[in-house]
């Protein structure tokens, strides 16, 4: 059978990740089911954005990512499901599809939900979970729905970019507080072209060369890497960045307000030459 992966902000503090997989095991017994992660800030696409495009590309064809951010910005009579580089993506109708794919996915339908039911987790979850089973029996995804039409479309998050520089945004600080702009090593090598760069963040603080490791510098010391998810990251060896230096993800507010609210606690810009 094919894996299931569930992401979510519902994090662990209660009864609702156990829940859900017994839900999922009552309805598609013998699945494997495995948790990405539900530690997302609540409502944070670009932050469930990067943690999603980072982990599905490691999975095998036909994996089901079941994605749990933001069930109910609205009233729903429907959910998403997608295919995409050979994998299902399974989520609320938030613009969270386009962002994952990093723009509209080759196949997309809409699942109604059943109208005699409650519109809750454990619904959404059953409607996935039917779709799971009937991918499984052989059915295509076009014979599962109609396809989607007039679904939110969301851009993923983009730095803002002149001849001379890069203005990152912090969308992910992990467990040891690294701290991930949303910079890739491609963005950064194109606008580059072999010139000398600084790396400013929280006013004073400046790194001019990059680290392949965090052992590069000294215990205590500042560093930038790209990660293994290609992303720009800045950290303290043995340290917290995010802690020391008082730096802040983006927000679920400023997804919809634009750049005007961001600080100098959430971005990092990169000059050349």
């Amino acid at each position: 059978m094919s894996v299931i992966t569930l992401t979510s902000d519902i994090g662990l503090q209660d009864y609702l990740v156990g829940a859900i997989k017994g839900q999922l095991w009552q309805h598609c017994p013998g699945a494997p089911v495995m948790d990405i992660t539900h530690q997302i800030s609540p409502f944070n696409l670009p932050q469930a954005t990067y943690i999603c495009k980072s982990s599905f590309s490691y999975y095998p064809p036909r994996t089901f990512h079941i994605v749990l951010i933001n069930l109910f910005d609205r009233k729903v009579d429907h959910v998403l499901l997608a295919e995409h580089n050979g994998q299902y993506i399974a989520c609320a109708d938030n613009g969270l599809i386009t962002m994952i794919a990093g723009g509209t996915p080759a196949k997309v339908i809409k699942l109604p939900l059943h109208k005699t039911q409650p519109r809750d987790t454990f619904s959404i979850l059953q409607r996935f979970a039917e779709a799971y089973r009937e991918l499984q029996n052989g059915k295509s995804l076009t014979e599962l729905g109609e396809p989607a039409s007039g679904y939110i479309i969301k851009n993923n998050l983009q730095p803002m970019t002149g001849q001379d520089y890069i203005d990152g945004q912090i969308i992910h600080i992990d467990n040891f507080e690294n701290v991930v702009v949303n910079i890739t090593r491609q963005q950064f090598d194109e606008h580059r072209q072999n010139r000398p760069f600084s790396i400013y963040f929280r006013r004073d603080e400046v790194i001019t060369q990059l680290c392949e490791t965090y052992a590069d510098v000294p215990e205590g010391h500042k560093l930038a890497l790209f990660n293994a998810a290609g992303y720009l990251e800045i950290a303290i060896n043995k340290g917290n960045a995010a802690g020391l230096f008082g730096l802040q993800g983006f927000t679920r507010d400023q997804l919809t307000s634009g750049y005007q609210k961001l600080s100098f606690y959430q971005t990092v810009r990169i000059i050349f030459g």
